[in-house]
């Protein structure tokens, strides 16, 4: 193997998108809070006591580092060559037919929406989680989900032609019926 070249295991092991879900710096606002309330004593001009700072310290950096770590096992998402893992959830490759375009109207507007943007969201989770935005995914058996990101424009730029590849590229419903339409005739 030539310098600079890697191994197949190596490139099959390093995801092709990659998100954590959450960042371990949120677990800094314990010593944030446990210094800023040593501030206000000493702006105070009261004698100093550790005791309650040191218990926020402890208790926001506990809280913090128990909802980190389930953003991290609940909202990260890792793309491989052969599979889409959400939160818990993985899926392989295989199963997904369709990467649907991105969608006209937002979930959160009033007007209506594509049909995908109703259908269950990957992982465990009750929808698509907050701060993220959803991809449509037409699966196998007729199934329909939706995978979702923070950057969910980057993840769409690197499931779709991994999907493309294996199934062609997508064509419109639209276009399906007319091509159904034109077969009759």
């Amino acid at each position: 193997m030539r310098p600079g070249e890697r191994s197949a295991a190596e490139t099959a092991a390093k995801p092709l998108f990659y998100e954590p879900g959450a960042s371990w710096y949120w677990v800094l606002s314990g010593p944030a809070a446990a210094a800023s309330l040593i501030l206000i004593q000493v702006t105070s001009h009261v004698p100093v006591s550790l005791l309650v700072p040191g218990i926020f310290l402890v208790l926001v950096s506990l809280f913090v580092s128990i909802q980190v770590k389930a953003a991290r096992i609940h909202t990260s998402v890792e793309l491989h060559e052969d599979s889409l893992r959400q939160g818990t959830e993985t899926i392989l490759l295989s199963e997904i037919v369709k990467v649907f375009p991105e969608a006209e109207n937002s979930v959160k507007s009033d007007k209506p929406l594509a049909k995908w943007q109703t259908a269950r969201a990957l992982g465990e989770l009750v929808g698509v989680p907050r701060g993220r935005r959803g991809i449509g995914l037409k699966l196998t058996g007729g199934r329909t989900a939706q995978a979702w990101a923070r950057r969910h424009r980057h993840l769409r730029d690197a499931l779709t032609p991994l999907v493309e590849q294996r199934m062609g590229p997508f064509v419109p419903e639209a276009e399906d019926e007319e091509t159904e339409k034109d077969s009759e005739l």
